[in-house]
């Protein structure tokens, strides 16, 4: 990256869509300078039902963000959820161009272009190369080794893959808001940087980020990305449980989960009663107690966690994994959530405490942690999307204009 580069990040959630806007200052950290959301229905369980609605609110964001900023955005990342997704490991040896005069930034670039040669199953894509480990001809192992002395080096990298007609589908929708495209990232993998401490990014380590009818799931070893789904569960479905159980409306199950939030019972001080102030039964003013609620919070939260018990020990990773951190608004605020996590898991579980993630609004999460995973791509050509400035008097004037150096695209 460079400084003065603006990265525009996308996230298309349940119920909303969420832009970000950041700028590389002179410290080369990333800095916002914007982030606008806008409502939106037209994904479902991480499926994308209506491509119309999405675009609709992509434009929407952007054109916020483009009158709060005096930018034309060209251009932007989008994230994609984990079901999506398949992680393939690969690793080549680079023979060094000049070994007297050491790895260039050259040869490494080469080095990842040549590791992304796999063959790639009918029906995916290429979206990704996400280096992990480069080793000099001695053994060591450096994060950097540009003007290191040695005649080759060897990557290990994962070279992401994604479902075509998902591709096809996020590309349908930005062209018809007027964008294009600069790169797509996995959910987990965007978030990694943001939610974990700087000792949690070293160890084998379990994302669970729950949403509002999703739950993405990535598992890390130290910096290589082993592996990603999606589960169609979130926070959401604890609502619907509520109302449907307790035969009331959704806003009040909403406000109820939120008063009563526990997910597990026994962990109950009073059990009150609560008063349904919207109860369809024949005694409209219903009484249950606080305990009756709570077990339908936990009986679905049991669910979740049984459901990713499945799919980590399926995988044959869940024996790796030392820790679990939890994330997503459709799940932190549920009180004792990590507890039930570690029963169902038998796994330390944890909700994210790193620095950053209370310094940004849950809303823009997400798409934030976009923009800082692509600031921070090592040996990136250009990270920055397409952007135009815009006079006063409205005209436009291009001011970048560079055909995408993505070098992995």
């Amino acid at each position: 990256m460079a400084i003065g580069d603006i990265i525009v990040g996308v996230d298309i959630g349940t119920t909303k869509v969420s832009t970000v806007v950041g700028e590389v200052n002179n410290f080369e950290q990333i800095e916002t300078i914007c982030n606008t959301s806008y409502k939106c229905n037209g994904l479902k369980k991480g499926k994308i039902i209506n491509e119309e609605e999405i675009s609709l609110s992509l434009a929407k964001t952007i054109k916020d963000a483009e009158d709060e900023t005096n930018l034309k955005i060209n251009s932007a990342y989008v994230t994609i959820p984990g079901k999506y997704v398949t992680i393939v490991q690969n690793s080549i040896t680079k023979e060094v161009k000049d070994k007297y005069s050491g790895i260039s930034i050259r040869d490494v670039q080469s080095a990842i272009i040549q590791v992304k040669d796999i063959e790639i199953p009918e029906g995916k894509s290429l979206i990704d190369i996400v280096p992990d480990q480069i080793m000099l001809e001695n053994g060591t192992i450096v994060a950097d080794p540009v003007g290191s002395l040695s005649s080759n080096f060897t990557i290990s990298a994962q070279v992401i893959l994604a479902d075509k007609d998902y591709i096809k589908q996020l590309t349908n929708i930005f062209r018809k808001a007027g964008l294009e495209i600069d790169g797509i990232v996995p959910i987990t993998l965007a978030e990694r940087n943001l939610i974990l401490d700087n000792n949690e990014l070293h160890d084998n380590i379990a994302i669970i980020d729950v949403g509002a009818e999703n739950t993405d799931i990535g598992v890390f070893e130290g910096s290589k990305f082993v592996y990603t789904n999606s589960i169609p569960l979130g926070g959401e479905n604890i609502t619907n449980d509520i109302a449907f159980v307790l035969n009331i409306a959704e806003e009040e199950a909403d406000k109820l989960k939120r008063q009563y939030g526990l997910a597990l019972k026994s962990f109950i001080d009073n059990d009150n009663d609560i008063i349904l102030n919207t109860c369809r039964d024949e005694n409209k003013n219903k009484i249950i107690k606080s305990s009756e609620l709570i077990e339908i919070i936990e009986a679905r939260i049991e669910e979740l966690f049984l459901i990713i018990n499945k799919d980590l020990t399926k995988q044959g990773i869940k024996s790796r994994i030392n820790n679990v951190v939890l994330t997503g608004q459709g799940i932190v605020n549920i009180s004792k959530s990590d507890v039930a996590g570690k029963i169902n898991l038998n796994i330390p579980v944890k909700i994210s405490t790193a620095r950053l993630i209370g310094a940004v609004k849950p809303i823009y999460r997400t798409s934030y942690a976009l923009v800082r995973y692509i600031a921070a791509r090592p040996f990136a050509k250009t990270v920055s999307s397409s952007i135009d400035t815009r006079t006063n008097e409205n005209i436009f004037k291009n001011i970048v204009e560079r055909i995408k150096e993505f070098f992995y695209s």
